[in-house]
């Protein structure tokens, strides 16, 4: 069984760490395309779980940039560096283990980076503001601060399977329960300017399929992984019976081969600058 560290929901568990690198291959092109890069920069990949992300960017900024993904999970680094060293890239990414709170820098690694990148971590930490702060400090004047991150009540599928609702409400309290915020993603411009970033920019990725569309058999997959590996705190809370649970999660699967099926979540995405 998937067992939840203090913080971090979700584990890393063999099958969790799957379910995370078939994610990142859904993701990375979306997010490399907001990020904009030119080539040459300096980058700090904040929480980089498997780096995936990190080496697809380690590609866009070239041989003249550089690339550090911090990650606190042993686990997670451990993945990391085989599936870098399977792709023949462990050369592009630097990893090292670290809190997201209380960044690994050596000091003149500070006020740096061109540009610090965190995805799906500020959901996961009780003290967000403590990290993007952190980020800000570690780029150069005129550096750049992405935050990309859920915002879970934007979920919607349509039509709604049976059972969703309930479901995915229990799944959101187990972030509450947490210490953890499931809607930091509309929060992402405030964390930016409370951190003492400029906020420039902001946009959502799409995150979803249709009926006829491949990717919606992931995104299924996906969202039953996200709820099924927090069946037994959800139950335990009594936040929705064993019943209940089965039953929504068969309805997903059954809704997935319908003709009309449309799923819709979007990415919340936030671009601050660090003043002069």
């Amino acid at each position: 069984m998937n067992t939840p560290s203090e913080s971090y929901l979700h584990g890393t568990a063999p099958g969790e760490q799957q379910r995370l690198s078939l994610l990142n291959d859904f993701l990375n092109d979306a997010s490399l395309c907001e990020l904009r890069l030119r080539g040459g920069e300096r980058v700090l990949d904040v929480g980089c779980g498997l780096a995936q992300l990190s080496r697809v960017v380690a590609r866009a900024v070239g041989p003249e940039g550089r690339v550090l993904g911090v990650e606190r999970s042993p686990e997670q680094l451990a993945e990391a560096a085989r599936l870098a060293s399977q792709a023949g890239e462990a050369h592009l990414v630097e990893l090292r283990q670290g809190d997201a709170s209380a960044l690994p820098l050596a000091g003149a690694e500070w006020h740096s980076f061109d540009l610090a990148h965190a995805r799906f971590v500020l959901e996961h930490v009780r003290d967000p503001l403590t990290v993007v702060r952190a980020m800000v400090r570690a780029v150069r004047p005129g550096g750049r601060i992405v935050l990309e991150d859920d915002d879970h009540d934007l979920l919607r599928l349509w039509p709604e399977p049976p059972g969703l609702q309930p479901l995915w409400h229990a799944y959101m309290r187990t972030f509450d329960r947490n210490g953890n915020d499931p809607y930091v993603g509309r929060r992402l411009v405030s964390l930016l300017h409370e951190a003492g970033a400029t906020p420039v920019r902001n946009t959502w990725l799409f995150f979803g399929a249709c009926a006829g569309n491949p990717a919606l058999t992931l995104l299924i997959e996906n969202l039953i992984g996200l709820v099924g590996g927090l069946r037994e705190p959800i139950l335990a809370a009594g936040l929705v019976d064993r019943s209940g649970f089965d039953s929504a999660t068969a309805a997903l699967r059954t809704w997935g081969s319908r003709p009309d099926a449309a799923f819709w979540f979007g990415v919340a995405w936030a671009e601050g600058v660090r003043p002069p």
